[in-house]
């Protein structure tokens, strides 16, 4: 099933994380029928025209999508469950689970010391969900925000533990550390500001059809 050219009739901005969920996501547009126009790797443009007149795509930082989203910026956004989990914005709908980009938020530490106690000190991007988790064990966290490199805190003596997205587990191992727990699987997600559903809300359904069914294809 794909978009025909005619079904979008107002202007809708799409928001998508940059990077490896980017180019996943053009190819669900593409066999969706949408096509980003004049996209190069190595273009350093932001704004996209597509096939559909009246459909233009965003690139911006993961962390950035559900903000553009919240404030109507974007009408609908792509990025990943681990941002939309982390974010405080509220004033969107999570739509439709996308299956691309999947991975893994683990916890992980220095190889042969898993055995931690009742307090811990943990460093991550990703400070609230961290928190929350880390409750929920019980354990008391001291979570120590960073942004990237995240594999050098234990092995320096900063935190006993991260909390970090995985996916093949080869810089962990690099590094001398190893996946202990499993926080919660990750994909991508469309996501869409609540007054925009209100408002353009056949041509989003429209737009949310045709994405499932290439979902399913």
């Amino acid at each position: 099933m794909k978009l025909n050219k005619s079904t979008i009739s107002s202007n809708l901005t799409l928001a998508i994380a940059k990077g490896r969920i980017f180019e996943e996501a053009q190819g669900l547009l593409e066999r969706s029928g949408i096509k980003i126009l004049d996209y190069s790797s190595k273009s350093r443009k932001l704004t996209f025209e597509t096939n559909h007149k009246n459909l233009q795509v965003l690139v911006v930082r993961a962390g950035d999508v559900p903000t553009y989203v919240d404030h109507g910026a974007a009408d609908m956004g792509i990025t990943g469950k681990d941002v939309l989990l982390e974010t405080g914005a509220k004033n969107f709908y999570e739509i439709l689970d996308l299956g691309i980009s999947k991975c893994r938020m683990m916890v992980a530490c220095r190889q042969g010391h898993s055995n931690i106690g009742i307090t811990t000190r943990v460093a991550t991007k990703y400070p609230k969900v961290s928190k929350q988790y880390f409750l929920k064990k019980g354990v008391q966290a001291e979570i120590i925000k960073l942004s990237g490199s995240m594999e050098l805190a234990p092995t320096l003596g900063l935190a006993d533990q991260i909390v970090d997205l995985v996916d093949t587990g080869i810089t962990l191992r690099e590094n001398g550390l190893e996946a202990t727990d499993l926080v919660f699987d990750v994909s991508s997600y469309l996501i869409v500001n609540k007054s925009s559903m209100r408002i353009f809300r056949e041509k989003i359904q429209d737009f949310i059809r045709v994405l499932d069914s290439s979902l399913r294809d």
